[in-house]
């Protein structure tokens, strides 16, 4: 007599054929991992999608083979009358120049927890979706943080295009307030930052970048005290925005660029805020990520093992630098990032998920990000007297060089 494969289900156990019961079964446990695995991509790009600014307002690449891209960026070229019967090959100046720029990826950047299967038994929540979002967030966060250092080094740095007889704008910085204060409060001021942000529309304007695509990212108590001071900069119409003052989306723009807010920029050495420094606030319970140290994101801290540091290819430059950052103007070409893999969720399955009891939510990408034009790029700077010398090490190109 032929022996029956047993396999073992909530009501007992289910007799057959040698391949029907585990057929059965398998393909129901490979059905579910499917599914868990599309809910947990759900869920973690839907956090990494909310948390993420960045993405959108660079220039974005995909890699498909390799571990480097390259951008190309052209100067400016001229315009003459042709001359008849005279041969056209081109000015003799040999424009518009043309600079390469090779952006790398970095290592690859993970987020990952473990689940026990007893508490996801005994929780009354979906636990593996909240922790596909914070996933997701957690990615998020560090995305940014690479784009916003890169831009950073963007407005302080000159034209990529060295050809000779051409000489192209890089970055710039623009303080606020008045050139001597070392008022670090000023960055706060929303008449200052009205008037840094015309200062840097117009500098955008006489270095001949397109209007389209500008955009600001400020720390949240900058963007709030915008909106709060509407009585006096005529930003907001009160009739047409009323409701979305209350959401913290009432700034549309100033001078055409629009406006968005991140704990994610270079914030006085911190990311996105600095505690110690926010006005009519108790610091006691702000949690250890609220104005998290910067750590160095350089390229000679990744020679050894950095202490607070972040393994990076491309060079982010090292807290130090962002003493003085308080905000970030810039165009899509001021930077550009490359992703080799976009967000992505693995689960763990099989013998892993039994000899352990629970599963392992890893949630990865792979990208680096670097200047392009720096003409693009402004960053706003306080608390440094800048009124004799604007090549203070805390504001100049030498920064990151």
């Amino acid at each position: 007599m032929a022996q029956q494969a047993t396999t073992a289900t909530a009501n007992g156990p289910i007799y057959g054929g040698a391949n029907n019961g585990a057929l059965t079964n398998a393909g129901t446990e490979a059905e579910r991992r499917a599914l868990y695995l599309k809910l947990f991509s759900g869920e973690m790009f839907k956090g990494f999608q909310h948390n993420t600014i960045a993405r959108d307002l660079v220039t974005r690449r995909t890699l498909k083979n390799g571990k480097s891209l390259q951008f190309i960026y052209t100067g400016r070229t001229k315009s003459e009358f042709h001359i008849p019967g005279q041969s056209i090959l081109g000015n003799d100046e040999k424009s518009p120049p043309v600079a390469e720029k090779t952006i790398t990826v970095d290592d690859l950047l993970i987020s990952s927890a473990f689940v026990y299967e007893l508490d996801e038994t005994l929780a009354h929540y979906d636990l593996r979706g909240e922790i596909s979002r914070k996933i997701g967030y957690a990615l998020a966060e560090n995305y940014d943080r690479r784009i916003f250092r890169a831009i950073s080094k963007a407005a302080r740095q000159p034209s990529p295009v060295t050809m000779s007889g051409f000489v192209e704008p890089g970055g710039s910085v623009v303080k606020v307030g008045t050139d001597s204060s070392t008022t670090a409060a000023d960055a706060y001021d929303a008449g200052k930052l009205v008037d840094a942000f015309f200062d840097a529309a117009a500098i955008l304007d006489e270095k001949g970048v397109s209007g389209d695509g500008r955009v600001a990212v400020l720390n949240p108590r900058q963007y709030y005290a915008l909106i709060q001071d509407i009585s006096s900069n005529g930003l907001i119409n009160r009739d047409v925005q009323g409701t979305a003052l209350q959401s913290g989306n009432g700034i549309i723009e100033i001078a055409g660029i629009k406006i968005f807010k991140s704990m994610n920029i270079p914030f006085f050495g911190k990311f996105g805020t600095n505690t110690a420094m926010n006005p009519r606030a108790s610091n006691d319970n702000n949690g250890t990520f609220v104005g998290e140290a910067m750590g160095d994101w350089d390229q000679a801290a990744n020679d050894g093992t950095p202490a607070g540091g972040q393994k990076t290819t491309n060079n982010y430059g090292t807290a130090a630098k962002f003493d003085h950052s308080c905000g970030l103007i810039f165009q899509k070409e001021a930077a550009g990032v490359v992703e080799a893999i976009g967000p992505s969720v693995q689960v763990t399955s099989g013998d892993v998920s039994v000899v352990y009891q629970g599963d392992v939510i890893l949630g990865r990408l792979a990208m680096g990000a670097d200047f392009l034009n720096p003409a693009a790029a402004v960053e706003l700077v306080a608390g440094v007297d800048v009124s004799s010398n604007w090549n203070d090490t805390a504001v100049s190109n030498a920064s990151f060089t």
